[in-house]
């Protein structure tokens, strides 16, 4: 049994056992694993531990049981095995920013979410610490043309606005055009939820339409990480990938206006792997030396 079918199979048994006692012990122990080292796998394969995982699902449940309207507050925090009704309150509050009862008496709705997927991609065991597996790497300096526009990933569309925008390119575009293509992501301001998005190839493509543009990609030292699914739905997981590795190399990010670059293989193919790579500051000799 791989390390992604632990989590998946894991995820399963708690969905179905929200309703009764679950522990560190007993679910490492259904997988003939140490508590510590499935807490390790669990939290880097979801990028949150196992407590907070089931605390979010037990919240989640708790959900169409407040709308019916049929169990007290009371019942529903002993049922989903909250321990006492403070408890599920305040985590209630803490997790969706509103007391339950508001749920209850108001006409206010709040969506169910499914089971996440568990995002496969590579990782290593680096001194008992379980990170996304990376490689520090260059990427080289790169002439690409391709359409530029703005997100701003607090706005609901931001998603939407990304894929229509690739699919503008590939229209315009040659079919006997094969290669990579990139997606360069910068930040507009510091702390700013809006983005710079490039979608381009590095070939010279002349398209005589608003926001095409052709661009120098600088060469940058980075992370380069590998992943499978869409960026777009993986951006939680990035984060905390990111956050583990800094922690784990030492690294420090770069300051570039550039925050990462996705990288295809192909233009064409743009629901196989990628790479991510994440501008991260050469250490220098001297550092090494240290």
């Amino acid at each position: 049994m791989d390390h992604y079918e632990i989590i998946e199979r894991s995820l399963l048994r708690i969905e179905s056992s929200l309703d009764q006692p679950l522990s560190l012990d007993s679910m490492a122990d259904s997988f003939n694993m140490s508590k510590f080292y499935f807490h390790r796998l669990f939290s880097a394969m979801m990028g949150c531990s196992l407590n907070s995982y089931i605390r979010s699902r037990r919240l989640n449940a708790s959900l169409p049981l407040l709308r019916s309207g049929r169990l007290s507050i009371t019942d529903i925090a002993y049922q989903l095995n909250f321990g006492t009704p403070s408890s599920f309150t305040r985590a209630f509050k803490d997790h969706y920013g509103i007391a339950p009862s508001s749920l209850k008496e108001q006409e206010i709705h709040i969506s169910q979410t499914p089971v996440p997927p568990v995002v496969r991609r590579p990782i290593k065991n680096i001194n008992g610490d379980i990170v996304a597996d990376f490689t520090l790497t260059e990427f080289q300096s790169t002439k690409m043309s391709g359409i530029a526009f703005e997100v701003d990933l607090a706005a609901d569309d931001y998603k939407t606005k990304i894929r229509s925008h690739a699919q503008e390119l590939l229209k315009e575009i040659d079919t006997t055009v094969h290669g990579p293509c990139y997606v360069v992501y910068s930040n507009c301001q510091p702390d700013s939820t809006q983005f710079k998005v490039l979608f381009g190839i590095p070939y010279d493509v002349r398209i005589d339409k608003p926001f095409y543009f052709t661009v120098d990609v600088p060469q940058l030292f980075c992370a380069k990480f590998k992943y499978f699914g869409d960026l777009l739905d993986i951006g939680d997981v990035l984060k905390t990938d990111y956050a583990r590795f800094l922690k784990i190399s030492r690294q420090e990010p770069e300051d570039s206006h550039i925050e990462l670059i996705q990288a295809f293989d192909d233009v064409h193919h743009l629901e196989s792997t990628y790479h991510i790579y994440a501008p991260v500051k050469k250490l220098s000799l001297d550092s090494d030396d240290e």
